[in-house]
């Protein structure tokens, strides 16, 4: 009899299996560690604050009113100079500048712009109005100077607590000459990175809360200020952007459309040009390839050529009434697919009809897209190890085998971050999908014309007709809310996963 041994599982897949699972709760361990840490380094600055109030001596708790007095204490009295000027700035500030416009947050204005006949000067002149927009814009931003000067006035706190501390134990305090020179040595990374740090909250963070803050009005064409005014209506906007009036006849329908088409846009152009940069790179490097600068010569002219002047062109050849719409009825092509039923017109509608105009505008885009990856895709394979490819040659694999294998994975991992990067970018593509269809392209779908969308937008060329031909502010300002969402969501994931675990070090 034949005496079998009991199935035991693989150890190499055992192994690689635990080592799945371990790397799988390192990236989660290490994303909720990211929050944790966050959430712990903002409750231990609010934690020494309290310890400073509690346990400061007279002059600590005195900065609690005058910002500069503790430095009086201590004598560094540039600093104290410096506070108290910056105290007495955010007085000022809210005083003559903050308290005209923050009343009326609440209102965003309550009075219309109107003429009046004034009887000193006996003329008509403008009534003293309220400006919704500029209520709007300058409550914000004196919300962010005061949210700054808090966060100055409770770090000042702990500082001056930390003198107190460190002349109880008999250590050295630095005057203002010696703090600046610790700015320009030690800590200069923070003096580099303070101006950056404002022209991201002037430029970026500002510009996003004001975005916010007027998807929750009224602002649209009917309410532009100063002759009218808009207020505050509440989630009504983000309900009709979802459907809250019905799928068939409002923006809730457009918008499950176009952001179909954003997503199948962003997928096939990040893709199609991707594969296509890889696969033109490892045709020009190969050894059988004749002439493989001149050929990368000409592609990397596509890239000279300012993209507004070629997709221009290439929208004129493919219009309508184009010079490729010529040259098909010339040849009898247009006749054949007429017959087919392809088409029901005199002419190909390449850029003007449904359908066609997606596939044209990823196949232009590709034209388009591939040149850049090329590039990249060049500098890339140029750093594969050649014996790790001999090696597989050796061992008898194809050269299928070998792109799948080996090229496409280390791609992957070199290139991974500029292909998530890519695929953001090409959600907010808004020259291709304008440039192309501008003027060209007009809607039959008249659900969808009554929420000024068309079937070739992205949400972005949507949000910008919105804006700059209907003044739709209110809408728009969702529609942003949504693409910002969308990008941040798909971007914190992606960049979860791919630095995640130990993929350094399988190619090294």
């Amino acid at each position: 009899m034949c005496r079998c041994l009991p199935l035991l599982p693989d150890a190499g897949f055992y192994n690689e299996e635990r080592r799945g699972v371990f790397m799988a709760d390192k990236k989660k361990s290490t994303a909720a560690e990211a929050v944790g840490g966050f959430f712990k380094a903002v409750g231990g600055f609010f934690s020494s604050f309290g310890t400073a109030v509690a346990k400061g001596d007279i002059f600590v708790k005195l900065s609690l009113l005058w910002w500069g007095a503790g430095y009086v204490r201590y004598k560094q009295y540039v600093k104290a100079i410096i506070m108290t000027a910056l105290e007495a700035g955010v007085i000022l500030f809210s005083v003559f500048f903050a308290s005209q416009y923050v009343p009326k947050f609440g209102t965003l204005g309550t009075v219309k712009a109107e003429m009046i006949f004034n009887i000193d000067t006996m003329k008509n002149e403008f009534n003293d109005y309220d400006h919704s927009f500029m209520i709007l814009l300058f409550s914000l931003f004196s919300f962010v100077v005061w949210f700054v000067a808090i966060v100055i006035w409770m770090r000042n706190m702990v500082n001056v607590y930390k003198l107190q501390l460190m002349e109880e134990n008999g250590e050295h305090i630095n005057t203002f000459k010696e703090d600046l020179k610790l700015y320009i040595g030690e800590k200069f990374h923070i003096t580099l990175l303070a101006i950056p740090v404002l022209g991201i909250v002037v430029f970026t963070i500002i510009p996003i809360l004001l975005l916010v803050f007027v998807a929750f009005t009224n602002y649209d064409q009917q309410h532009m200020p100063p002759s009218e005014l808009f207020t505050w209506v509440g989630f009504s906007n983000f309900i009709t952007l979802f459907g809250g009036g019905g799928l068939t006849a409002t923006f809730g329908y457009s918008f499950v459309r176009v952001l179909g088409w954003t997503l199948v846009w962003a997928f096939f152009s990040t893709i199609t040009t991707y594969i296509g940069g890889i696969l033109l790179s490892l045709l020009l490097n190969s050894a059988k390839t004749r002439f493989p600068k001149f050929w990368r010569l000409m592609f990397v002219i596509t890239i000279a050529v300012p993209q507004f002047v070629s997709l221009l062109l290439v929208r004129n050849f493919f219009a309508d009434d184009g010079i490729v719409n010529t040259i098909c009825s010339n040849i009898h092509l247009t006749g054949f697919l007429r017959d087919i039923g392809l088409v029901s017109t005199d002419h190909i509608p390449f850029l003007s009809a449904p359908g066609w105009a997606h596939v044209m505008i990823i196949l232009i885009n590709i034209w388009v897209g591939v040149p850049y990856q090329m590039l990249i895709a060049t500098g890339v394979l140029m750093n594969i190890p050649e014996d790790q490819l001999e090696s597989a040659k050796m061992d008898g694999a194809k050269p299928f085998q070998i792109f799948t294998k080996i090229t496409m994975p280390y791609m992957l991992f070199i290139t991974g971050p500029a292909l998530v990067t890519d695929f953001v970018k090409n959600i907010n593509n808004f020259n291709v999908i304008y440039l192309l269809t501008q003027d060209v392209y007009t809607t039959t779908n008249q659900a969808l014309a009554n929420s000024q969308a068309q079937e070739v937008d992205l949400l972005v060329t949507w949000l910008f007709r919105l804006t700059q031909d209907y003044y739709n502010y209110k809408m728009a300002s969702v529609i942003g809310i949504v693409v910002f969402v969308i990008c941040a969501l798909f971007t914190l994931v992606a960049f979860n996963y791919m630095i995640g675990g130990d993929k350094e070090g399988t190619y090294q």
